[in-house]
């Protein structure tokens, strides 16, 4: 796992590259590279930070060159030595034994066909000292980012955004991406903080030439695949989930390094533990806990016990860390560090796990993400289920339930009601629309709330957000709901929000995070299962239960989901209620127009209450407060980008 810059005709671009690749140093502790060559009238340089895990010695380093060709990348091919074998048996000769150079090679004999072939996360750019051109991609689900930058016939590109935001000029706040976020509480990935920035698409690539024209391909779509999965399922097809995730997680543990994973105790960690274990004895674990104060307030489950049976059964050393972190400290940390603003306190978990395990010289972590997108684990997707049930129940007894739920506090000063507030949540979309339902079900406000929270001006901003959740929602011809629901995750939930974070906040501890669910082969076969195999009566994730009961206790395997998350509502109320109020009453947010005191402070004085539960709503105002005093290089209420000043001067802002 590395780090990558490049510019491409752009002006200073030698120094420019420099000052980007210098940037994301902590992407890459172990070694730096700098390659410069002619492109047309202009130049190309590469920059490159790596983290050594394959191939140690000098032969793996970035940027790479071979005979015309130069790569600098980012990721790991976990089909690398199948690959490698085919090259060579095509008469290929290999001076190391890194991927990097797998790829190189693959790419001089098959170019952009060779995309397709991948089997791993990787975002990376190949120039071509013949014809001048640069190509960019990124992997097929998006697990590895690559932002880009466009001026006139000049590209410049990087692993971070905050690399970009160096490469000089100044880059305006997009306030469509800061609604979007507001929404979701992260930015998605067909979007970008920056107006003029972008993220490359998951399974595409971008050519650019000396002449400055762009050509864009796309080599691989979740739409399709899911269609190919119903066909399968139609046909009676029934993957062997079992050992298709196996021997992934034996791919994934592919290392010159100690690889580790994280341990929730929950089934998907639980058993990429299980199977990493049988792969690679000795292995070594990390699991989070919480300060007993906390985990009581938030009525947290005790996943410690759990993850300590699995790993006491599987022999696998367990490290503990108890998430009691400075949030006032950490909270501007992890806002610089995931670049856009996201909210989820995920994240704090992730950079202390990673930090911890970095420290003990582990390099490499597996992690279960993805396995809850895929196969319908979250509760979002049973309770969607029940909601087409519950519509059908007589409406005055719906009426009545609702304002009797409504009267419940969802706190009080010692404690929180977890089933209070999964009921409120349940009852704010239960009613809805399909699509509506669903986004309802996993965002932070109805299209009312938003609107009251927000500049008025900005409210054909929120109909466009809104409606960009639709098309991609609606863009299949499943007729299975629960895959419709799986199909919307894995194009925006998974990779704007949980790869993002992962990637960011485990980067940021120099360390490498894999996802063994989240691959190709594992997809494949997760949309090949039909929705009923998936949620069986009230059980999420059926099918991947079954598979894992072979080598599981079947008290881990079917135990009631843990959250991998944070007391906010005990930081809310104790660490962090000066800073809220700071935002409420004097922040730049609220300065600059965007958000409403009023609406603010009607959040705080109904969280206070306990009569409703906008702890993670009001977090993500903060990570929003910080991220926006960093872009807007200032603080206070004249600390807002230049087309906001200009927009306010024409009115849009009244």
């Amino acid at each position: 796992m590395c780090g990558i810059a490049g510019t491409y005709r752009w002006p200073d671009g030698k120094s420019v590259t420099d000052r980007l690749t210098d940037i994301l140093a902590h992407r890459g502790p172990d070694g730096a590279g700098r390659y410069s060559h002619p492109a047309g009238d202009g130049e190309v340089h590469l920059g490159h930070r790596r983290l050594a895990i394959i191939d140690l010695s000098g032969t793996g380093a970035q940027p790479m060159a071979s005979g015309g060709l130069v790569l600098t990348y980012n990721g790991e091919l976990y089909n690398a030595p199948e690959l490698r074998a085919e090259l060579a048996a095509a008469g290929v000769r290999f001076r190391g034994t890194s991927d990097t150079e797998v790829l190189l090679e693959a790419w001089r004999r098959w170019g952009t066909d060779c995309l397709p072939r991948l089997r791993g996360m990787f975002a990376f750019g190949i120039f071509d000292e013949r014809t001048g051109e640069l190509v960019l991609a990124r992997d097929q689900l998006g697990i590895k980012p690559l932002f880009l930058l466009r001026r006139g016939e000049g590209l410049v590109f990087a692993s971070e955004l905050k690399a970009l935001a160096a490469a000089g000029g100044s880059l305006q706040v997009d306030h469509a991406a800061l609604v979007a976020s507001l929404l979701y509480y992260w930015v998605p990935d067909s979007r970008c903080a920056f107006r003029e920035a972008e993220k490359l698409p998951p399974g595409t690539w971008l050519r650019i030439g000396p002449d400055g024209r762009v050509e864009r391909g796309r080599y691989w779509h979740l739409k399709d695949v899911a269609a190919e999965g119903r066909e399968r399922a139609r046909r009676g097809e029934r993957p062997d989930l079992a050992a298709i995730v196996e021997e992934s997680t034996r791919r994934h543990l592919l290392s010159d390094v100690p690889v580790a994973t994280f341990l929730s105790g929950g089934l998907d960690s639980s058993y990429l533990t299980a199977l990493a274990a049988r792969g690679k004895p000795g292995i070594s674990a990390y699991t989070i806990g919480f300060r007993a104060e906390d985990a009581k307030f938030e009525a947290m489950p005790d996943d410690l016990r759990h993850a300590r049976r699995v790993a006491e059964r599987f022999g696998v050393e367990l490290h503990e860390i108890e998430i009691a972190p400075d949030v006032l400290d950490l909270l501007p940390r992890m806002t610089y560090h995931l670049d856009e603003p996201i909210g989820d306190p995920a994240a704090i978990n992730t950079f202390l796990i990673c930090s911890a395990a970095r420290e003990a010289g582990v390099k490499v972590m597996l992690s279960g993400m993805g396995a809850d997108e895929l196969f319908a684990g979250y509760r979002k997707h049973l309770a969607n289920l029940i909601a087409l049930r519950y519509q059908r129940v007589p409406r005055p007894l719906r009426r009545g339930l609702s304002r009797a739920v409504d009267r419940l506090p969802v706190a009080t000063a010692r404690r929180g009601f977890r089933s209070v507030r999964f009921a409120k949540r349940f009852l704010s979309f239960a009613e809805l629309p399909e699509e509506t339902a669903f986004r309802r079900s996993y965002t932070m406000y109805g299209q009312d709330e938003l609107l009251a929270l927000i500049n008025p001006d900005l409210a054909g901003t929120v109909e466009e957000v809104l409606t960009e959740h639709a098309d991609v929602y609606q863009d299949n011809d499943l007729d299975d709901f629960v895959n419709r629901m799986c199909l919307g995750d894995a194009r925006m939930f998974l990779p704007g929000l949980n790869l993002a974070y992962t990637d960011r906040s485990s980067m940021a501890a120099s360390t490498e995070v894999r996802v063994p669910y989240v691959d190709v082969e594992v997809v494949k076969a997760a949309f090949a299962v039909p929705g009923d195999r998936k949620i069986v009566g009230r059980q999420g994730k059926a099918v991947l239960k079954e598979a894992a009961s072979s080598i599981l206790p079947r008290e881990i395997v079917y135990r009631p989901k843990g959250l991998f998350s944070a007391p906010l509502r005990a930081w809310m109320s104790r660490d962090l209620a000066p800073l809220v109020r700071e935002v409420v009453h004097d922040g730049v947010l609220v300065g600059s127009g965007f958000l409403r005191r009023d609406a603010l402070a009607r959040m705080v004085a109904e969280d206070a209450a306990g009569q409703r539960d906008f702890s993670k709503h009001l977090w993500h105002v903060l990570t929003l407060e910080y991220w926006y005093r960093d872009a807007t290089s200032g603080s206070g209420r004249d600390a807002r980008p230049a087309a906001w000043k200009t927009a306010e001067n024409q009115g849009d802002f009244g």
